[in-house]
């Protein structure tokens, strides 16, 4: 698969997941601490299975942006909200997998109209793309 990079960013991260992270230009750093459910102590920082939830939510919503205006009919993303929840666990095989589910709110939208942008947003959506046929997605338009 070819990419034509038209941005990128560089983060890095310290002392796994009871540690910090950091963009390369300072905009954006974290503290980071492992949810006791995974053994840790809970703590004030974030983990990266709510950063992941964060980025792939808001990216979500502009691939949807990007699909609706395919259409001359563009959305108002102020007024749209993606829900990302994602889960950690471990796999019946080994190791640890993930699971997401997407609930996409476009209260002004048609249903049948908000299902479509939604869908064909799942299609050209980079994290959707990157996880395809390794983390199943469940998609849900709740309004």
């Amino acid at each position: 698969m070819t990419v034509t990079v038209l941005y990128s960013t560089k983060a890095s991260a310290t002392g796994g997941r009871d540690g910090r992270a950091e963009t390369s230009d300072g905009s954006f750093a974290v503290d980071l601490s492992t949810p006791k459910e995974l053994g840790g102590a809970g703590g004030q920082g974030n983990n990266p299975e709510q950063l992941f939830a964060a980025g792939y939510a808001a990216c979500f919503i502009g691939a949807m942006k990007f699909v609706a205006a395919q259409d001359q009919d563009p959305i108002a993303t102020e007024d749209a909200t993606v829900t990302a929840t994602v889960g950690i666990g471990p796999k019946e095989n080994g190791g640890f997998g993930l699971t997401v589910e997407l609930d996409v709110s476009l209260p002004e939208v048609e249903p049948n109209r908000a299902n479509d942008i939604a869908n064909r947003a799942h299609e050209v959506c980079p994290y959707s793309n990157a996880i395809r046929n390794n983390i199943a997605v469940k998609l849900s338009v709740i309004s």
